[in-house]
């Protein structure tokens, strides 16, 4: 047998691990009941059995670590499967101005806040990457739950999170190497190596997608699953060899995906995501002491506060240069105001800088805080008062 009967230690982990899911499970199921994400509320539990928490995991702690790591692959695997090549280099050609407007907007925020606690430049960026990234995940589930899929201005918000996401394929390997760092030379060319990484990734991934999709097209479903899981935690690692994030690899894999590939993809790997991804969320604020977090709270309300406004004007810009009228401009900055995912990967890079806590701290939540009020603002968006200015500026639209 490959579990001994008197093993006591296997027995616990057995029961934290299943009892750990369990919660989540339910943690799930409520958040579902109110229309929202659960990522607030696997980052609650999280605290609650981390460090300083209530409950103190035992044998377990190792498990759920490579288990979030797992769980930020596929959320990026899963993400890339969204953008077919057509839709990425169209979003490339409209949405790079709305881009630039969501980085200047969004970013400098953050790494101005992170500037003023006095934190090490690293950090700051690294918060200010934080502020600016919307949660995909979120806004495509509120998208689909409040029916606005076919709206005219969700191609303008579908094309900044393209923008980001690839924005993410240069940001993460630059900052990556920073941390790691060494002399200027080193660093440099760690840079260097990491963007051509990506650029080599990427361009196969447009170039070579459809032929890969279609020899891994094939199998059942079993052989498919394998196949896909085994090719993207491959494809991660050895981007993390070459100082890359291995997130962006398994995002690159994803994109790569097309056709009845891209379908079954979508259709096996979801569970999966969702299981380890929860184990993601939950794992990052296991490290975090909730002194911390209460300490981070008022800057983490102002920071909220400012980038729901930095966002909702984003939103308004980017919706504004497809003909949305006033309420879908309006629709278009609501929605984008969660950060989720993105801005937790973000701050788990920075955690082992000097500033690393105070970073996880404020990052988590800020996270709790616009994963809350972008899906609740996105639902009531159309309640939303408007100066009346705006309302006069007639444009035909279906919003």
């Amino acid at each position: 047998m490959l579990i001994a009967a008197g093993d006591a230690d296997t027995a616990l982990a057995f029961v934290e691990i299943g009892a750990l899911v369990l919660g989540l499970a339910l943690l799930s199921r409520l958040a579902g009941r109110f229309g929202l994400t659960a990522i607030p509320l696997y980052l609650v539990a999280g605290l609650a059995m981390g460090e300083g928490g209530l409950i103190q995991l035992d044998v377990s702690r190792d498990f759920f670590e490579i288990a979030a790591e797992i769980g930020v692959l596929l959320l990026l695997f899963a993400l890339g499967l969204e953008y077919s090549d057509t839709e990425l280099r169209s979003g490339l050609r409209s949405g790079l101005a709305p881009g630039v407007v969501d980085m200047l907007l969004n970013a400098l925020p953050g790494l101005a806040l992170g500037l003023l606690l006095g934190w090490e430049p690293l950090a700051a960026v690294l918060l200010g990457g934080v502020t600016w990234i919307t949660s995909s995940g979120v806004v495509s589930k509120a998208l689909s739950d409040l029916g606005r899929l076919g709206f005219r201005e969700t191609p303008a918000v579908l094309n900044l999170l393209v923008i980001e996401d690839l924005a993410m394929a240069v940001y993460l390997p630059v900052v990556a190497a920073l941390i790691v760092g060494g002399s200027a030379t080193t660093t440099v060319t760690s840079v260097a190596i990491a963007l051509a990484t990506v650029l080599v990734i990427l361009l196969a991934a447009l170039r070579y997608g459809r032929p890969f999709s279609n020899l891994v097209a094939g199998g059942s479903d079993e052989a498919f699953l394998l196949m896909i899981f085994g090719i993207t935690l491959l494809v991660a690692g050895i981007a993390q060899s070459f100082e890359v994030s291995g997130a962006i690899g398994a995002f690159l894999v994803g994109l790569a995906l097309s056709g009845k590939a891209e379908e079954r993809a979508n259709q096996l790997i979801s569970p999966l995501r969702d299981l380890f991804a929860a184990t993601f969320f939950l794992f990052f604020s296991f490290q975090i002491d909730p002194a911390d977090l209460f300490d981070a709270a008022l800057p983490a309300l102002g920071l909220a506060a400012v980038t729901a406004l930095t966002k909702m004007a984003t939103g308004w810009y980017a919706a504004g240069r497809v003909g949305a009228a006033p309420k879908g401009r309006m629709r278009a900055g609501t929605v984008l105001i969660a950060r989720g995912e993105f801005s937790i990967v973000i701050a788990a890079l920075g955690s082992q800088l000097v500033d690393g806590p105070q970073l996880g701290a404020l990052a988590a939540g800020y996270v709790l805080v616009t994963a809350i009020l972008g899906p609740l603002a996105a639902k009531f968006s159309d309640r939303l008062p408007l100066p009346p200015r705006l309302m006069r500026r007639r444009v035909p639209s279906t919003a």
